[in-house]
């Protein structure tokens, strides 16, 4: 039974898990840290903490670390040292480095890891998933996703430039700050052994990170996908197409549809409709690592810490092919 845990960083992400992790543990101990300070009173809150070695002293059964990635890896290892369950937001580091070290220290302190893609708890991403993988379409041969949201638009009640999302120090950019995608291409199609990728600036936003990112990705099965991420788009989009050999199957978030198109119809069929309310897949989230934590099994639908690892990697090939004005660059799966 979990009596105590922590929330580390308090912006929108950690306000959000603080709330739900009260839903979910109404009589637990629940405290925050905070290096911004601990001013008034915190909702949801039992108690707030100004450094980490505080924290460390109040010793929780689990820790939600939603600081910014940067710091990820540092707070999370002296979190496992005191032998707390982590669920890090996404993404698990700003960098592959050092991020083995994390993960090596957690089995042995016998401690679970999951990451914050929650994309995976969407009813209509696990559809899209099961109906390519049951062969609705025949084999995948090609895919094609995109993702843009005008960053102003996503928190329009603070200053996006002082936002995580805006600033280099901070862990922000499209490659970071969207790989949600990268975890989602991932996980539905398989393993990347390549990249070729543009990455830079086209809009006009006040920012010192990458605005827009255009990858090409080789999957281990032999199919070529396509992903556009974006700081800039107004109509907000968030779809994938998988084009096999007896058809197509589109995913499309923001409308919250699953769809085939039949080569033998020639139309566009609905598969699926559900619309999802913003909490649901932080609670599933949420429910499902208690859970883990609770049995001391891995679960198999949330991201693990070796699932974070993946994304970074992708993400570092995506840099260094953008450096090399594109040039193929292989992913360097579990070498970090």
């Amino acid at each position: 039974m979990i009596e105590r845990a922590l929330v580390v960083g308090l912006g929108s992400i950690g306000t959000r898990h603080l709330r739900l992790l009260r839903e979910a543990l109404p009589q637990a101990d629940i405290r925050v840290l905070r290096h911004s300070g601990c001013d008034g009173d915190i909702p949801n809150a039992d108690g707030c903490f100004a450094g980490l070695a505080d924290a460390l002293e109040f010793a929780p059964q689990i820790a939600v670390v939603s600081n910014p990635a940067p710091f990820h890896i540092e707070t999370a290892r002296e979190l496992a040292g005191v032998g707390a369950h982590l669920l890090i937001e996404k993404p698990l580091a700003d960098a592959a480095a050092n991020v083995r070290g994390l993960l090596d220290l957690c089995r042995d302190k016998d401690v679970l890891v999951q990451v914050g893609y929650n994309l995976r708890f969407l009813e209509t991403l696990q559809r899209f998933r099961a109906e390519l993988k049951n062969g609705r379409i025949g084999d995948v041969r090609m895919v094609r996703c995109e993702i843009g949201q005008y960053l102003p638009d996503w928190r329009p009640d603070a200053d996006y430039r002082q936002s995580v999302s805006s600033r280099r120090s901070l862990g922000g950019g499209v490659l970071l700050e969207l790989s949600h995608e990268l975890d989602m291409l991932r996980w539905v199609f398989g393993e990347l052994d390549w990249v070729g990728a543009w990455t830079g600036q086209l809009g006009n936003l006040e920012i010192d990170v990458e605005d827009s990112a255009n990858l090409t990705l080789g999957f281990a099965s032999g199919a070529v996908g396509q992903l556009a991420m974006d700081f800039l788009r107004r109509d907000t989009t968030r779809q994938c197409i998988a084009i096999g050999d007896r058809g197509s199957l589109r995913w499309d978030a923001v409308a919250s549809t699953v769809t085939v198109f039949d080569a033998d119809t020639g139309a566009w069929q609905d598969l699926a409709a559900v619309r999802a309310e913003r909490d649901s897949t932080y609670r599933h989230q949420i429910s499902r690592f208690l859970a883990a934590v609770a049995t001391g099994s891995s679960d198999v639908l949330s991201a693990n810490g070796e699932d974070g690892l993946a994304v970074l990697e992708i993400i570092e090939a995506t840099r260094e092919s953008a450096k090399c004005d594109g040039r193929r660059t292989a992913v360097a799966r579990g070498q970090a």
